[in-house]
């Protein structure tokens, strides 16, 4: 891969903005593009910013809205909110080069739609779980290490696969995976768990905790209708451990491992939290679990916890109800 040719970062924000800062500490060039004018400002005066425990580090990295990005673009990394997808697309297709592609560093389910606007040939799945926040423009806070694995998304690891994973293990232990779909659905199991979370304004290793049998009931909602897939687990998330063939003592056991490697993490509280309570603004896990609900009707998988939890979280973002713990109580009276 020619390092002349640019990474283009669509979506500057945690995942793709801490990309961003260590390709181009490595010295790949980088540009991002992000809707958001004051963030784009930012970089362009005073470079991309990381900020960790031991202090800031910055990088030079070019930076543009959508109106006044590059009318090419060869290697680009989404890593825009899921239900932003829809309207990058059409703005992506018509700039991504013959020989481009689009690696979909997203949350969710996002790389058939992808594949539809710009051709699966140019469509590179990828499954991360990064943590980081966005805490003023220009300005990403680091807020630990997870995982990160590439994949086409019909299973083969390809030498574009093995040359983004080189270049991504700047940031960190990247690796390619055969099996992008199998971490996509993990997510979505972990996910649940997350997204319960943030239904109250306390610590996500402390709710999970606390409501280890709710925790563990909404992500095997998922799960199940994940169905033959094969799910892998990552980081302290084993998605073995919450299938119906799994003891109580085998759940316990990967809940403890999550609940303390959570409590290691420099962040913690959820994206989703974060969106609501800092932000002000919609979440995006309605997006990644509209997939996840229309299989489970079509199969006729029943998904009581997760449909009534999405629907608590609505309320809770709309601020018909105030974030608490009372909510995972009602919850867990389904139980």
């Amino acid at each position: 891969m020619n390092m002349s040719e640019e990474y283009t970062v669509v979506g500057g924000g945690a995942i793709g903005g801490t990309l961003a800062f260590h390709l181009a500490r490595a010295g790949h060039p980088v540009r991002i593009v992000d809707t958001d004018a004051a963030h784009v400002t930012a970089i362009r005066r005073g470079g991309l910013v990381l900020r960790r425990p031991e202090g800031d580090s910055s990088v030079a990295v070019e930076a543009f809205s959508p109106d006044d990005a590059p009318a090419r673009l060869t290697r680009v990394l989404l890593a825009v909110k899921a239900q932003a997808t829809e309207h990058v697309l059409p703005w992506l297709a018509p700039r991504l080069a013959p020989d481009g592609f689009v690696v979909s560093l997203q949350n969710g389910l996002n790389e058939q739609a992808i594949a539809a606007a710009v051709g699966a040939e140019r469509t590179v799945g990828a499954f991360v779980n990064l943590f980081a926040d966005v805490v003023e423009p220009g300005v990403i806070r680091d807020g630990g290490q997870g995982a990160l694995v590439v994949g086409e998304p019909d299973g083969r690891i390809t030498p574009r696969v093995e040359r983004i994973v080189a270049d991504l293990q700047a940031w960190g232990p990247a690796k390619a995976t055969a099996n992008v779909e199998g971490f996509l659905w993990s997510k979505l199991g972990f996910g649940a768990m997350l997204t319960t979370t943030a239904l109250a304004d306390a610590p996500m290793a402390d709710l999970i905790d606390r409501h280890r049998p709710l925790m563990a009931a909404v992500t095997a909602e998922v799960l199940a209708v994940a169905g033959e897939r094969v799910l892998e687990p990552f980081d302290q998330f084993d998605p073995a451990a919450y299938l119906p063939s799994a003891s109580a003592g085998e759940r316990e056991a990967a809940t403890g491992r999550l609940v303390t490697w959570l409590r290691t993490q420099p962040k913690d509280r959820s994206g989703i939290w974060r969106d609501i309570a800092v932000r002000h603004r919609p979440v995006e896990v309605h997006h990644h679990y509209g997939p996840v609900l229309a299989e489970a009707a079509e199969r006729g998988v029943e998904v009581p916890l997760l449909t009534a939890m999405l629907a608590l979280l609505r309320d809770v973002e709309s601020g018909r109800r105030l974030m608490s713990e009372d909510h995972l109580g009602e919850l867990e009276r389904m139980l």
